[in-house]
């Protein structure tokens, strides 16, 4: 199973930096500019509160070498795990849209975010647009009810066990990291941190909707998206819009990772 939390050194089997990415991004798989097929566009993935980008290291291989799969890494955690975390949603988007504007020279770029980082995808998306003058292919949300509907949250100001309670009653979580008090200790900074980000965060219409595809993805069981809510994303762009289920709670995703991403594979080969 993998953590939900941010890991104070880098794994065994440490990721390349994307091209041009910076601190930003992690690549996974081989680089477009060196596989024998040439990737048709490039999917970003954004992780959890908490999250970390190892969540999608077993991505890549499922998606084919037709994708570019690269995932986000947040400050205050793996290689950045000394860098302040950011706390504030209009910083972390700038940021993370800053980091890839320059991917979308390659060809079409798409977004995927659970929770969390399916708010941090839809602010980067409108970014793109509106700062660097890019049109991703398509938006991929999960776990998130849409952003107007996202509510004010007092956990960031609470304990650091009431914290691990809330991550062990979302699943995904390693237990035993938050049975270590050490290691408990190290990770807590970045999901409290997270957790302020989305907690405070506060859509604003400013701008207008998006003209791109979204796809809403949700847990059946999870009761932080209720299925009525999850076609409100539809207000959020011009261009169609669809929601998809499945069996499990906030992190169906885990466990039926292969139905998902075929699912993304297939909308973005119509997408581009």
């Amino acid at each position: 199973m993998h953590s939900s939390f941010p890991h104070p050194t880098p794994p065994d089997g440490t990721p390349t930096p994307a091209s041009g990415a910076g601190r930003w991004l992690r690549r996974y798989g081989p680089s477009p500019t060196t596989g024998e097929v040439e990737a048709e566009a490039t999917l970003v993935c954004l992780p959890h509160a908490g999250g970390a980008p190892t969540f999608f290291r077993d991505w890549p291989p499922l998606l084919g070498p037709s994708l570019d799969v690269v995932a986000v890494c947040y400050p205050g955690r793996q290689d950045r795990f000394d860098e302040p975390c950011i706390t504030d949603m209009t910083v972390m988007a700038g940021e993370v849209a800053a980091a890839l504007a320059p991917l979308a020279a390659r060809g079409p770029l798409a977004l995927f975010g659970h929770s969390m980082g399916a708010a941090v995808a839809y602010e980067a998306a409108r970014l793109l647009r509106s700062r660097h003058e890019v049109r991703p292919a398509h938006l991929f949300v999960s776990g998130l009810v849409p952003p107007h509907e996202v509510l004010p949250g007092t956990r960031h100001l609470k304990s650091d066990a009431a914290l691990a309670a809330d991550l062990l009653e979302q699943g995904g979580t390693d237990v035993q990291v938050l049975a270590d008090e050490e290691l408990r200790a190290l990770v807590m900074p970045a999901v409290r941190a997270d957790y302020r980000l989305i907690e405070t965060y506060r859509h604003s219409s400013a701008g207008g909707p998006l003209d791109i595809p979204i796809t809403a993805y949700y847990g059946q069981d999870d009761a932080r998206t209720p299925p009525a809510a999850m076609p409100g994303w539809r207000r959020h762009t011009h261009a169609p819009t669809e929601t998809r289920s499945f069996p499990g709670g906030h992190f169906y995703l885990q466990h039926h990772r292969r139905d998902l991403i075929t699912d993304i594979r297939d909308r973005l080969s119509i997408s581009t």
